[in-house]
């Protein structure tokens, strides 16, 4: 695989109608996709050699989401408030070029906001997986 560019990686929220329509949320300029599946240790006195056994799909799968950037516009800033102070989920992308598009439910955990004095407001946010998350290969 070639290297690519950091830019490409992008975060998409759904809209939440029916047939769901995914939108860029804000220019999100450093990003970070985080997987996790935690393990269950299974060993016991019977261990073969005191070697640790995990128990295999046992764990708890989790993903988090966290980036920063500049808001495009009013609306785009409105949702995600909106959607971090009710603590709803929604439907998030994250859209990985030449690898696929991870797709499932996200709260925001964390909304931060900043700025120099002279220079634009940006705002950082994390997101936690909130149920199953679905991979499609690109």
């Amino acid at each position: 695989m070639a290297g690519q560019k950091g830019r490409d990686v992008l975060i998409k929220i759904g809209d939440g109608a029916t047939t769901e329509v995914f939108t860029t949320i804000a220019g999100i300029r450093a990003k970070t996709i985080a997987l996790n599946a935690r393990n269950v240790d299974g060993t016991s006195g019977e261990s073969p050699s005191a070697w640790r056994e995990l128990i295999a799909g046992a764990g708890v799968k989790s993903a988090s989401i966290s980036g920063t950037g500049v808001f495009k516009d009013a609306a785009s800033d409105a949702t995600i408030q909106a959607l971090f102070f009710a603590q709803s989920a929604r439907n998030f992308q994250l859209v990985i070029p030449a690898f696929g598009i991870l797709q499932g439910l996200f709260l925001i955990e964390a909304l931060e906001y900043a700025g120099d004095h002279d220079g634009e407001a940006v705002f950082s946010i994390s997101l936690a997986s909130a149920g199953a998350i679905t991979f499609t290969a690109i």
